[in-house]
């Protein structure tokens, strides 16, 4: 950056948190996520935004867990990685199914909960993103259209983070949580799919890590909304600088130039899926109407 002419300095925050900071001073924000910028677009009367990279989500777990997971039809063996259908994962979760109760279990058999860990949907985009592709499960395979159709499957989607205790307000959190605790304290983690490749490109692994895809699943989106002259012109050089983008897919994003991401994943020894069962997350009003109920149980 200070080769192209910037200096840049930040504060950090969850994605839905900065929408409800005063920005004054600043010359852009950076939220992951659709929704996240949408509402900080409107808020702040923002008319430009640069879509820098993009991620999938995925679930992050260990080796042995997953095979547990496989053997009761919640996780299919691709290699690299596993998918998950959220179908029957959602069906399990709402019969209060604990780890202890899956057939085949001898390594972890443990009174934990079946609950894959999020962030904070108050604060962070990665929780909502779980907002979306779970409501879209719940609602019939559909993407919620309305508040109306958001309250119909709250009843089951609400204790998916309920039952989880404590959560993080940044997905950075829960990360280094599974990276550092292993699996007695995280056995099902919902990161960035970058995060995961972050690690392995800088060699920072543990052995039996394991990256899980949902099916479906949903692309989270890192937009740059500038606030001043300055904010624009860096929004300009992050979403179309050769150099930089080949930094950004060292960092595990995707960015409009696919063959960099190919090429570099493989040099990892990692190859991610071709292609995923990807669906658009709900318009913001709706996804926050739901994000607003499950805020007045907490």
């Amino acid at each position: 950056l200070k080769r192209k002419g910037f200096t840049v300095q930040t504060d950090n925050a969850g994605s839905r948190q900065i929408a409800t900071l005063d920005l004054k001073g600043y010359d852009f924000a950076f939220p992951a996520g659709v929704p996240a910028a949408e509402k900080l677009r409107r808020d702040k009367g923002i008319k430009r935004s640069f879509d820098v990279f993009f991620t999938p989500m995925a679930i992050a777990s260990w080796k042995p867990l997953v095979s547990i997971l496989e053997q009761n039809g919640l996780a299919t063996n691709k290699g690299a990685y596993s998918l998950m259908p959220l179908d029957k994962f959602l069906e399990l979760a709402a019969q209060n199914t604990r780890w202890v109760d899956l057939k085949k279990n001898s390594s972890f058999a443990v009174k934990k909960p079946l609950l894959i860990n999020t962030t904070d949907p108050r604060r962070s985009n990665s929780a909502a993103m779980f907002i979306a592709l779970t409501s879209y499960v719940l609602n019939g395979d559909n993407v919620v259209q309305s508040a109306a159709q958001g309250q119909k499957v709250l009843p089951a989607l609400e204790p998916l983070f309920l039952k989880q205790g404590f959560q993080e307000s940044s997905s950075q959190g829960p990360f280094e949580n599974y990276f550092l605790l292993g699996a007695g304290a995280a056995p099902l983690v919902f990161i960035y799919e970058s995060q995961f490749l972050e690690k392995l490109a800088q060699k920072q692994t543990r052995p039996d890590m394991r990256l899980i895809y949902p099916q479906p699943n949903v692309f989270t989106k890192h937009v740059l909304l500038p606030l001043t002259d300055n904010g624009a012109k860096l929004g300009e050089l992050l979403s179309s600088d050769p150099d930089l983008q080949k930094l950004e897919v060292k960092y595990g994003y995707r960015t409009n130039n696919p063959q960099l991401f190919t090429d570099f994943v493989k040099t990892l020894g990692y190859s991610p899926p071709d292609q995923l069962e990807v669906i658009e997350t709900p318009r913001y009003e709706v996804l926050e109407s739901m994000i607003g109920s499950i805020e007045k149980k907490y």
